[in-house]
């Protein structure tokens, strides 16, 4: 199928498609195009802002309901999963470096020439990781999340996947972020261009981020350029007062410069 028929199928009703013995072609066309890139998860619009593309995400849900659960066979033990997303394999003219020891890309996920995925490792369905990107050990590049180019996902980087609603975007970092150690991005939230996040930053749709530097507030998205660290404030009310209580609070100290590129830099061998 070409994309435009994909979409066409995918938008009918749920109750068309629950049924419709054309869809196991059609969801074998779709973990093509999610794979070659052809199709994605969310776009970034000309105006900056990302949008969840519904019919993609609906049609991967639809792949949860429409398989059943099944033994995989793996050494030295076999997993059990929904067959609509088996692990994806690759080849060397792929050009990615899967290292030994533990990692796993599922069906349904993008990942471009360069990358780089460190044991172990999960890049879940939907997914989007753009070329030159490192995911480190421990991480997790969640369902339909977008990574993109040259991005630096640290040892233990947490970014969410958003698979439900369908019409929520999922969560993105856009080209030349760093994400420390042990962060933790969720809910949606948009780390923009070249941004920095310190080991230990967690960001949700709730998260509250105070920029010193502007002096100002930002929801749901971190601004290019920013470098956060965890933070503090204190809690309010009698009870927090009494215990010296605190709540933590992410806050850009400043925005990049080159002493910061300098001490993000990926050696260019390790790609």
């Amino acid at each position: 199928m070409h994309d435009l028929e994909l979409a066409a199928f995918f938008e009918r009703a749920d109750e068309v498609l629950a049924t419709d013995p054309a869809w196991p072609q059609a969801h074998a066309a779709l973990l093509s195009a999610l794979e070659l890139g052809r199709v994605r998860a969310a776009q970034r619009g000309d105006d900056g802002v990302w949008r969840a593309t519904l019919w993609v995400k609906r049609a991967i849900l639809l792949g949860f309901r429409r398989t059943e659960l099944s033994a995989i066979d793996a050494t030295p033990f076999p997993f059990f999963d929904k067959t609509a997303y088996p692990p994806r394999t690759f080849t060397l003219t792929d050009r990615i470096r899967l290292v030994p020891g533990g990692s796993a890309v599922r069906r349904g996920a993008f990942v471009a020439p360069g990358v780089v995925v460190m044991p172990p490792a999960y890049i879940n369905v939907g997914a989007w990781v753009g070329a030159g990107t490192m995911v480190d050990s421990h991480a997790l590049v969640g369902s339909c999340a977008q990574i993109g180019a040259n991005v630096h996902l640290s040892a233990s980087a947490q970014i969410g996947g958003v698979l439900e609603p369908a019409h929520k975007s999922p969560v993105v970092i856009e080209d030349g972020a760093f994400v420390g150690a042990l962060c933790g991005v969720f809910e949606g939230f948009i780390v923009r261009e070249r941004a920095v996040l310190a080991a230990g930053v967690v960001l949700t749709a709730a998260t509250i981020v105070h920029d010193l530097v502007q002096q100002r507030t930002w929801r749901g998205e971190v601004p290019a350029g920013a470098v956060v660290i965890p933070g503090s404030r204190k809690a309010v009310g009698p009870y927090a007062e009494e215990h010296g209580l605190h709540v933590t609070t992410p806050l850009i100290v400043k925005y990049r410069d080159e002493r910061t590129d300098a001490a993000t830099a990926l050696e260019a061998a390790l790609r």
